[in-house]
């Protein structure tokens, strides 16, 4: 089985920040305290409304709603899917590159809403925010009931266009980075074969 330990921990989402207003258009790049304005603005953001979905959802399916619009809105799922799928992505078909990411965004919705889903009474802290070249690291520490507080950093791509959530580092691992070590000893077992990983992935989402 392969190890989605990506999926348990990417948990944020993002509005759509000036969508049709900003197609097309050039960025330029933004200045270190304002890049970190932005990144701390959108991630505080993001955990208002996480919140918000786990704690005051009046059911089940409200909460996987939002949830789901929590994934779409917030997470680069395609960035952070082509980076777990490392140098295997050069090499798959236009159908094995299409299967993989709709099959990745529903395993990271399914792992959403069921782990995140669970923790009722959640809150979270702000803390630091680093800028590291282009990307903004925010640290948060994460507080459910019955559980240690934890220490999560997200790691927002900040330049180029609006706000993206592209990894998150628990307890200081990087998560994406984990994912994509998975994928690769998977492959490296299964003969490098794509569509083994696919069909693996595929069960995981239900399919």
């Amino acid at each position: 089985m392969v190890k989605l330990n990506l999926m348990d921990a990417i948990v944020l989402n993002r509005r759509l920040f000036l969508a049709a207003a900003l197609a097309g258009a050039t960025f330029l790049p933004l200045p270190t305290h304002a890049q970190s304005n932005v990144a701390a603005d959108f991630i505080r953001r993001a955990g208002n409304e996480l919140v918000a979905a786990v704690n005051n959802s009046p059911n089940e399916a409200r909460k996987k709603a939002e949830l789901t619009r929590i994934v779409d809105s917030y997470i680069d799922v395609d960035n952070v899917g082509r980076f777990c799928l490392g140098r295997y992505w050069t090499s798959a078909s236009q159908q094995q590159r299409q299967q993989y990411l709709n099959l990745f965004h529903k395993v990271l919705v399914r792992n959403v809403t069921s782990k995140i889903g669970e923790a009722k009474g959640m809150s979270y802290t702000l803390g630091r925010v680093t800028p590291q070249g282009e990307n903004t690291l925010v640290q948060t520490i994460i507080h459910r009931p019955g559980n240690a507080p934890a220490n999560v950093q997200w790691v927002v791509a900040t330049q180029g266009g609006p706000p993206r959530i592209v990894d998150v580092l628990a307890e200081g691992t990087s998560l994406r980075l984990t994912q994509r070590q998975d994928y690769a000893s998977f492959l490296q077992h299964h003969n490098q074969d794509l569509d083994t990983l696919i069909s693996a992935i595929s069960r995981q989402a239900g399919e």
